[in-house]
């Protein structure tokens, strides 16, 4: 299958065009580079064994993806594209309503244009609206949550659905993920975030080069067995892996599926992984909660696994080695 990834250059986005090709289909990058590097497809071309072409632009612009969809006579598309910080999204809140929510719209409408009937979005589990533990799909979410960036997510599932109803041959599915991490086992690609990381893992793995002083851990007071807050984390590639199984599983309607392992970990216990692929202790201190942190926010993924035959199989010593092997190998990320 023909298949475009706005947003391919990304994190998520690279890995998947390498799974993609392991499964015999043909991904195409449309990315904009504004949070994301050309090194990253041209390494996952070089992993993947054959060239992954790419095209800078923006997937709000429609008539661009549709001549991609036209050129490369694109079968499906998996929407990865939009900014994804959640401070951000606070500070700038119309630039992430406009990206996240205009991209998503220009690419369907461009889709329908086409005829393109496969629509596979990148979700989160911000949209939920109460996180907890062994989060379903039926649990509720809305757009009354504290952020703009899940709001965003909200909102364009909605759209989805939306345009499901109105057009009976859509087939889309909703991966809503949890928390990536690591990166692949070459060391080549991994996650490489712009500016002081937002996300636990890869702020651990720039402590362990020397790039940050040390980890802050935010509240040890919590209600878990270590007083840190837990999340399900997943490694990059079983993410990756699960877009494929959902293109594969593609039928008329909606499908709305959590992609997570369904183990939670706190924050001590990544820490203490990281130390193990690393092979010492890593400073850190504890400092007060975040405003709006829950305590634990895990998945139920059986669904994924009943629907589109999927689970994650690696460990989070696996994700923590691997983003080790890519952190050492890569100190500055693609920036050399």
């Amino acid at each position: 299958m023909r298949v475009l990834l706005t947003g391919g250059a990304g994190y998520i986005g690279s890995h998947t065009a390498i799974a993609l090709i392991a499964h015999g289909h043909e991904p195409v990058v449309l990315d904009d580079l504004s949070n994301a590097s050309a090194e990253a497809v041209r390494r996952a071309s070089e992993l993947a064994g054959r060239e992954i072409p790419l095209v800078v632009g923006d997937a709000g612009d429609r008539e661009l993806v549709g001549r991609l969809l036209a050129e490369h006579r694109i079968e499906a598309v998996i929407h990865f594209a939009g900014r994804k910080a959640v401070g951000e999204s606070v500070a700038k809140p119309l630039e992430y309503y406009r990206v996240n929510v205009g991209s998503a719209v220009a690419t369907l409408e461009a889709m329908a244009e086409h005829g393109v009937r496969r629509f596979v979005f990148s979700s989160s589990a911000t949209v939920y609206e109460q996180p907890g533990p062994d989060l379903r799909e039926d649990a509720p979410v809305g757009i009354a949550l504290e952020n703009p960036y899940g709001r965003t997510k909200a909102m364009i599932e909605a759209v989805v659905a939306d345009a499901a109803a109105a057009d009976p041959a859509l087939e889309a599915a909703v991966l809503r993920y949890f928390n990536p991490i690591g990166a692949h086992e070459s060391g080549r690609i991994g996650e490489d975030p712009h500016g002081i990381p937002n996300n636990l893992a890869p702020f651990i793995a720039q402590v362990a080069s020397g790039e940050r002083e040390r980890l802050r851990i935010f509240g040890d007071d919590y209600p878990t067995a270590d007083g840190t807050g837990v999340r399900d984390y997943i490694h990059v590639v079983d993410l990756a892996e699960g877009h494929v199984a959902a293109l594969e599983a593609l039928e008329p309607g909606v499908l709305t599926v959590n992609l997570g392992t369904g183990r939670g970990a706190s924050v001590r216990e990544v820490l203490a992984a990281f130390e193990a692929a690393v092979g010492r202790a890593l400073p850190h201190e504890v400092v007060a909660r975040r405003p709006g942190d829950a305590a634990v926010s895990t998945a139920d993924p059986s669904l994924a696994h009943e629907r589109l035959g999927w689970r994650a199989a690696r460990s989070l010593e696996d994700a923590a080695a691997d983003a080790w092997r890519w952190q050492s190998a890569n100190p500055r990320g693609y920036r050399g």
